[in-house]
């Protein structure tokens, strides 16, 4: 069974998708659950693009150990020196360097001929093999690259030394057999080809991304290089996910498979999703909520019978558990503990405490509270934003003949409570206008969503936003069975870690003075 590898670019490619804006104490936290995961390859970041993603590319590499820790470069030495500043302390370093080669882009963007282009990458390619052992280089929008053009980037990049070479679908724009065809092409006509790895690096434009890069490992790729979720720019990136369980599920189609611990891959989807703010969608493959959901009658009764009638794979490969304990008001310390090692969560009994406090506060709300709820609940208290402001409580009178109006009692930096009344256009408008007025603070809510945690007219919301001020942007989350109170709780979730941030910037910005 052949081998491929797994280049994540969550950290990277997923954190350009609108409205991300992970800070480094989350890509720390996704990549060690991505290490779990067991990818092969980790792109941390762009170091180049900021000192924050320099210094959160060095906080990533120093962190994990069992992993190829890789730092983007373009092809030019200040970006490929900034990659050696953030992979210092890296076990096992690995620069990746492009450059785009098609007409279009040589014409409207590099405004370079094909020799100049040749010529910038090989210099590029040359400065960093000084520095680095493992080295990648991409040719973006190689898929609306000439091929004979194509030939002669991948041959350079074979003779200076490149271990991998990517041929990335940059703008999903090709179909399967198109994009596996230049994988053919490539292994057919380049001379040492077998002397460098072959790199899948799809877009899903237009929703092909997974069968590209599927198709790609049929005509010899020996790596693919996705998200987690699928997340990224546009319309995102190979969701890792759905390659690893397809090379899995068919592997005797296939002949390949990756070396994923797949029981991690629930997860890691979960906390991919809830660190960037980005919702799975119910009927997403593999990792969505309906998944493995079976509601037609038809479906069902195949299922009680055998279920491989309509389930190809099993929720368990993932890592989700059917419920075998269901937990109330009356469950006990012990069956809390015990559905938590079930979950996967070994916890010091400090935390335990915390977390069972939480949940028992939850069953006072709901009759049964779920797996999806548990999960919910250990994911935000086991987060680390410092409370600079916390809800004490909360008071909201609605009426559709009258003004929307909330009352907020804060907590802040000082002894006594902080109590602000205000209007509103809506009852959220309304709150988010009150906690305004006690922290004093004036911030831009870019983005404000909803999901529901779990099943039924009980189920816990979980509320997303976005907040800024100025250049600096945070997202928070709140979690309650109102989904008002949720709403209050991310707004202070986003306005801690904006603060905290805040912090960074003004120590960067008198540094720099």
């Amino acid at each position: 069974m052949r081998k491929i590898y797994v280049f994540d670019t969550t950290l990277r490619d997923g954190e350009q998708s609108p409205g991300v804006n992970l800070n480094t104490r989350e890509k720390v936290e996704i990549a060690y659950q991505l290490e779990k995961l067991g990818i092969d390859r980790m792109e941390a970041g762009f170091p180049a693009a900021s000192p924050g993603d320099l210094a959160a590319v060095n906080a990533v590499a120093k962190a994990v150990k069992d992993v190829t820790v890789i730092g983007l470069s373009r092809s030019r030495e200040t970006d490929i020196d900034a990659v050696r500043e953030a992979l210092k302390g890296a076990q096992d370093p690995c620069i990746h360097i492009f450059l785009a080669t098609s007409p279009i882009h040589r014409q409207h963007k590099l405004r370079m001929e094909k020799a100049q282009v040749l010529e910038t990458a090989q210099s590029a390619i040359r400065y960093a093999k000084k520095y680095f052992s493992k080295l990648e280089f991409s040719l973006e929008d190689a898929g609306r690259t000439e091929r004979d053009f194509m030939a002669e980037m991948v041959a350079m990049a074979i003779r200076e030394g490149a271990n991998v070479v990517n041929i990335p679908d940059t703008v999903g724009y090709l179909n399967p057999s198109e994009y596996g065809a230049i994988f053919k092409f490539l292994k057919d006509t380049v001379p040492d080809i077998e002397k460098v790895q072959l790199s899948a690096h799809c877009h899903n434009d237009l929703g092909m991304a997974t069968a590209n890069t599927l198709a790609a490992i049929q005509n010899g790729a020996d790596q693919i290089e996705g998200t987690i979720n699928g997340i990224g720019e546009r319309a995102g990136n190979t969701a890792i996910e759905e390659v690893a369980l397809a090379l899995e599920t068919r592997s005797e189609f296939f002949g390949a498979k990756t070396s994923l611990v797949l029981s991690e891959i629930s997860r890691t989807s979960r906390l991919v999703s809830r660190l960037t703010g980005m919702a799975v969608p119910g009927n997403k493959a593999i990792v969505g909520a309906n998944a493995f959901a079976h509601e037609s009658g038809i479906h069902q009764d195949g299922m009680l019978k055998e279920k491989t009638t309509y389930e190809i794979m099993t929720p368990e490969t993932i890592g989700l558990k059917e419920s075998k304990l269901v937990l109330g008001k009356h469950s006990g310390r012990h069956a809390f503990r015990d559905k938590l090692n079930d979950l996967g969560y070994d916890l010091p009994e400090e935390e335990v405490n915390t977390a069972f406090a939480k949940f028992k506060d939850l069953a006072d709300k709901k009759k049964e509270v779920s797996d999806e709820d548990i999960l919910a609940l250990l994911e935000e208290k086991l987060g680390d934003t410092p409370e600079i402001f916390s809800l004490q409580t909360i008071y909201v009178t609605y009426g559709n003949e009258s003004v929307p109006t909330a009352k907020v009692v804060i907590k802040g930096q000082e002894a006594e409570p902080i109590v602000a009344v205000a209007e509103g256009n809506g009852s959220v408008d309304a709150i988010y206008n009150a906690i305004d007025l006690a922290t004093s603070e004036e911030v831009t809510l870019g983005d404000y969503s909803i999901k529901a945690v779990s099943r039924g007219k009980d189920a816990q919301g979980e509320v997303h936003v976005v907040l800024s001020q100025g250049e600096v942007a945070a997202q928070g989350r709140g979690l309650s069975t109102d989904i008002l109170e949720a709403s209050a709780r991310a707004y202070l979730d986003a306005l801690n870690k904006l603060l905290e941030k805040r912090k960074t910037y003004t120590r960067r910005d008198h540094a720099q003075l």
